[in-house]
């Protein structure tokens, strides 16, 4: 295959039977020939989840493609990869703009032979336009396809989905609101508290939790507001409000043909602002009845949808260990790196296969063959001030130092002496996945988060 042919989703790039008998090198090991056909990748996304990308793209011998804004031409996932190009002229996009200009990255994957674009997490990572101009322009998006994510991304949409499969769901309004009189009329029947959602979109944008009346009409017209203004709709939902619930997540992984894999749970209940900040996998005084119950539930739901390649399907888990589903997103996650410390699975790795048209089974991924082993706890390092009620900090890192030690991984991003976070790209972070130990997981959930962290907490 030429090297800069671009490839369709329905091109076939893998084959049956053993490998060509030459030389084992240590690059045609990693590249194991049998599977990979492609050999050039373009990230589409900052920070952290390139550079991690990159990592395993290289270890598949994959020649890596970054893109980057005028204001990110010094930040480090521009160095990790084999080639990198600015995306459009100066001053043509801002500096996040940069990164949501869908025909511009295309443009420079099609012109540099790029076979293979991953959108990474955020910014084009649920655009199912972008998806699928990526697949009109010839190449491989690595992801679920543009018609599941357009049915997941719509959270209305996935919870109909969820009841269609016979999931479980918080109690809400049967579609989108749009007037204060269908809010009104909901807590009129379910009562306090309700928590007001942006229909599109995440990361606690356009989110208001009501505790009374009193405050219901101002919450609504703010959590529109913002979601109009994050997400360009502002279209929001109802649903009652679960106090103190665990948040659950279950990773997803399915290929071309239907066959679909858990890879157990993750604990993301600590958050702030509805952002997680702490994770740990598998997760913790769960009963086993329930994990099992919301394992085969994440799976029946993803198989309702023809799911392919990494997602993640969402539960809050009540105070009497009742589950409910709130969501999929139909992409890798932050927190996936615990998962992988706890499976042994290269989750990226997969990704990339998949797209390329592996089966589970060619990858020896069948449910019977994954399991866990031990614990894992990822804590999330932010440019934040806390004198300042967590404001994101701007500035020169004068010094770096990361955590080590035995297990401990690192997933960084602009964290590195002298990098500058500027007003533009602040929200720049660090990921430590560190093992937990069993002495450690016997206490109160508090103190696990608290010794766990004790390593990435080192870092200065």
């Amino acid at each position: 295959m030429a090297a800069n042919k671009p490839v369709s989703n329905n091109e076939e790039v893998f084959e049956e039977g053993d490998a060509p008998k030459e030389a084992q090198t240590v690059h045609r090991i990693r590249a194991n020939s049998t599977i990979m056909q492609l050999n050039k990748i373009l990230v589409a996304n900052r920070g952290e989840i390139p550079i991690r990308i990159f990592r395993t793209a290289h270890e598949l011998s994959l020649h890596t493609i970054a893109v980057y804004s005028y204001e990110d031409r010094l930040s480090m996932h521009r160095q990790k990869a084999d080639e990198a190009y600015v995306i459009g002229k100066r001053g043509q996009y801002t500096a996040v703009g940069a990164y949501l200009a869908g025909d511009e990255i295309i443009k420079i994957a099609v012109e540099h032979g790029a076979q293979m674009i991953h959108p990474g997490y955020g910014f084009l990572s649920e655009n199912a336009e972008f998806a699928r101009n990526v697949e009109k322009a010839g190449l491989i998006f690595i992801g679920p396809s543009p018609d599941v994510i357009d049915a997941l991304g719509d959270k209305v949409s996935a919870r109909k989905i969820a009841i269609a499969a016979g999931v479980p769901v918080v109690p809400g309004t049967e579609g989108a609101v749009e007037k204060f009189e269908d809010v009104k009329k909901f807590t009129d029947e379910y009562g306090f508290p309700v928590i007001i959602k942006a229909a599109y979109g995440g990361g606690g944008r356009g989110m208001r939790v009501v505790r009374d009346q009193d405050t219901l009409q101002e919450s609504f017209e703010r959590a529109s507001s913002e979601a109009k203004s994050a997400f360009g709709n502002g279209t929001v939902f109802v649903e009652r409000f679960l106090d103190k619930p665990k948040h659950i997540e279950v990773q997803l992984l399915g290929d071309n043909h239907g066959n679909l894999v858990h890879l157990y749970e993750r604990d993301c209940s600590v958050q702030r602002r509805h952002q997680k900040v702490v994770e740990i996998a598998p997760a913790k005084d769960l009963p086993a009845d329930v994990r099992d119950n919301m394992l085969k539930d994440a799976v029946k739901l993803g198989r309702s949808v023809g799911l392919r390649n990494a997602s993640t399907c969402e539960f809050l888990v009540d105070q009497q260990n009742r589950y409910y589903f709130i969501e999929v997103n139909p992409r890798i996650q932050v927190e996936h790196t615990i998962t992988e410390c706890t499976t042994g699975i290269d989750i990226v790795a997969a990704q990339i296969q998949i797209a390329a048209g592996a089966t589970l089974d060619q990858l020896g991924l069948t449910q019977d063959r994954i399991s866990t082993r031990g614990f894992s706890i990822q804590t999330r390092i932010t440019t934040e001030d806390p004198a300042r009620n967590f404001q994101p900090d701007t500035g020169k890192i004068e010094v770096y130092r990361s955590a080590g030690g035995n297990g401990i991984r690192l997933d960084g991003g602009n964290g590195f002496a002298g990098a500058v976070i500027t007003r533009k790209l602040n929200f720049s972070f660090s990921l430590f996945s560190s093992p937990c130990p069993r002495q450690v997981l016997d206490k109160p959930f508090p103190l696990v988060v608290a010794q766990s962290s004790q390593r990435p907490g080192a870092s200065r």
